[in-house]
């Protein structure tokens, strides 16, 4: 007979935005001892490319901002020739990148202390600090150039916009290379969680240092010594005493499938996937 409505035919029509069908449902995961954290669940993910509902995400105590991006404001300022203060669509309007960048939280090999009593063995426990999308942005050194670096100058101190300001220092000359602040993630708006409307890209560095909700960049002559690159984010050496500064993340990596939690499907061939990242130099 005939289909009094054709759309019918295919089936329920489509949500104005799509979600994964009802038979999938991978989930972050909140963590129990730390909760401004989620985890990416690695074990259920396909190829590089991280899905943004699923990225992973550290607030470093503060609860994730609302905010208004037309309210939202980035200055740059300290030694430079023109202080600046950016608009969010000011900032679209500037010639603008796209890449693809790991992110990864410099403790992420041990984040399983974190979600233990959600996740006992699995690689989202151990692995859920790390994730991968397409940024798109503009490079941080065309807003430097803008302002004018002076001479001397050799250090940034980042800020974020959330309840506790997360302010923390890079390296001039990481900043002119290849840095960026992102606006779009995937090919939509960067998501709240992970630093909407704009948030700072430090490629290959510690996570810590990805200033999301970017609000101010300082321009100066050394590293500002804030709470988080001196007495969180170091590394403790045999002799007792700490590394500071250790920006790059080394090479990792994680079999992701078959993994701790998960079932095999029965005897025969299993194919091994895996994830590999690294801070400075392509995997191979």
């Amino acid at each position: 007979g005939e289909v009094s409505n054709p759309t019918q035919l295919f089936g329920p029509e489509a949500p104005p935005y799509g979600t994964p069908s009802r038979f999938e449902n991978p989930q972050r995961s909140p963590t129990t001892d730390y909760p401004f954290a989620t985890t990416t669940p690695q074990q259920d993910l396909y190829g590089i490319i991280t899905p943004s509902g699923l990225h992973f995400a550290v607030n470093h105590g503060s609860p994730t901002p609302d905010i208004n991006p037309q309210e939202h404001r980035l200055m740059i300022h300290g030694m430079v020739d023109r202080p600046l203060l950016f608009t969010v669509a000011e900032v679209k309007r500037l010639p603008s990148v796209t890449r693809v960048h790991f992110l990864a939280c410099a403790g992420n090999s041990y984040v399983d202390s974190f979600a233990r009593k959600n996740l006992p063995q699995s690689v989202q426990g151990t692995h859920g600090g790390t994730s991968c999308s397409e940024w798109t942005g503009v490079l941080l050194s065309v807003l430097l150039q803008e302002a004018g670096v002076q001479k001397g100058a050799s250090w940034l101190l980042c800020e974020g916009a959330e309840w506790k300001k997360h302010s923390i220092s890079i390296p001039l000359t990481k900043a002119m290379d290849d840095a960026m602040v992102a606006y779009a993630q995937n090919g939509e708006a960067v998501r709240r969680e992970n630093g909407y409307p704009l948030r700072l890209l430090v490629p290959g560095f510690e996570g810590t240092r990805n200033v999301k909700w970017l609000r101010r960049i300082k321009v100066v002559d050394r590293p500002y010594m804030t709470k988080w690159e001196t007495g969180v984010y170091t590394n403790l050496l045999p002799s007792g005493k700490a590394r500071w500064f250790q920006f790059e993340l080394e090479p990792n990596s994680v079999i992701t499938r078959p993994s701790a939690g998960l079932r095999m499907a029965g005897h025969g061939f299993c194919e091994i996937t895996g994830i590999a990242w690294s801070g400075g130099g392509a995997v191979r």
